[in-house]
């Protein structure tokens, strides 16, 4: 057997190990990229990502590229397993890592942060998101202008808050927001920029939106991360006898489905179009279409209804497809156990009715 297809022979054997299924990176099944410095098998996005620090990572196809065997045996070496031992090995548990879902930021600022920075390779390293305050400069978009400008911005986790303000020598800030009704998601679309953030909360039980941005990729991650790591240390104090799973669970979340749909039925206290949804075993459920004998102005034919356990709210979607997609993210809700701040938001909203 040639030299050549021996080589070939051997990479496609440490290429078929179970630990290599998956990109190092990402988790995206079936990587046909890996990097001969790292020992790490990778998907294409995260391959060009590793493209552009050369010092630290150098790619090649799987497929199309030639590898000779010392770079085959350095795979062979290492590979997924125990490179992660190494560069993950000390990852904190609010630390949001990425999957192949989500958007360059975070993915690039994941690849950066294990084999350029090394921030997870010590126990206990001190990072910009692990001091318990963070202060600095977040391009804020104006509610009525959608012009953004530069606010300062304060996270505490001694305060369990964050607060912008609209004068970086202003004394009082412009809000203050406890770090316990804070939800953090990357929106680069929305917002119109590749480091977007859209930070939701809640004010008497209302939902706001602050939209941000930061030129600095890292700087915009950190910023996520220390609010991840605020709400991690106020839920351990608040929730004593919770796993640190069962609170990592509880961090920022993702969007479950952004959209629109047509709303029918009596107009009444929800005028900011608010509607809470809860758990099934509290009384409630979505179903397909709407109730028979239903009247009203539609201009889209398919319809949902949100049963509550006080009245019913019904929605109209313009496609089918929509029709689906709403109501499996309803329903992964509704099969979801509320939380004791979620009791209390559903109590709000019953006495507001």
């Amino acid at each position: 057997m040639a030299g050549g297809d021996k080589s070939m022979k051997a990479l496609r054997e440490v290429w078929r190990r179970a630990e290599n299924s998956l990109c190092a990176d990402c988790g995206k099944p079936d990587p046909d990229w890996a990097s001969s410095t790292l020992g790490v098998f990778i998907c294409l996005s995260c391959s060009g990502i590793h493209r552009n620090i050369p010092s630290i990572s150098k790619v090649k196809s799987l497929k199309m590229d030639h590898w000779d065997d010392a770079q085959v045996q350095f795979l062979a070496k290492h590979g997924n397993a125990v490179t992660k031992a190494v560069y993950e090995a000390h990852i904190p548990i609010y630390y949001y890592q990425p999957t192949y879902n989500d958007c360059q930021v975070l993915r690039e600022q994941w690849i950066r942060a294990k084999y350029e920075r090394k921030e997870f390779t010590e126990l206990g390293k001190q990072l910009l998101y692990t001091d318990g305050v963070k202060e600095g400069i977040l391009w804020k978009r104006g509610r009525d202008s959608g012009q953004f400008q530069p606010r300062k911005f304060l996270l505490s986790e001694r305060e369990g808050c964050l607060k912008y303000f609209t004068k970086q020598d202003a004394k009082e800030p412009k809000i203050n927001v406890k770090i316990d009704v804070i939800n953090a998601t990357f929106q680069p679309e929305k917002i119109g920029n590749p480091n977007g953030l859209q930070i939701t909360y809640l004010k008497d039980n209302k939902t706001r939106n602050i939209f941000v941005y930061h030129k600095s990729g890292k700087e915009v991650v950190d910023w996520f991360n220390a609010i991840r790591s605020v709400q991690f240390h106020y839920l351990k104090v608040a929730f004593p006898i919770a796993s640190d799973n069962e609170i990592k669970s509880r961090l920022t979340r993702n969007f479950l489905k952004e959209g629109y749909m047509e709303k029918t039925g009596p107009k009444d206290a929800f005028a900011k179009g608010e509607v809470f949804v809860g758990s099934r075993e509290n009384g409630y459920s979505v179903q397909k279409g709407l109730p028979s004998g239903t009247q009203g102005n539609f201009s889209w034919p398919y319809g949902i209804t949100i049963v509550t356990p006080d009245r019913e709210y019904l929605f109209t979607c313009e496609t089918e497809a929509d029709q689906l997609d709403w109501i499996t993210a309803f329903t992964s809700i509704i099969n979801q156990a509320m939380t004791p701040q979620e009791y209390a938001i559903e109590a709000y909203f019953k006495f507001k009715s």
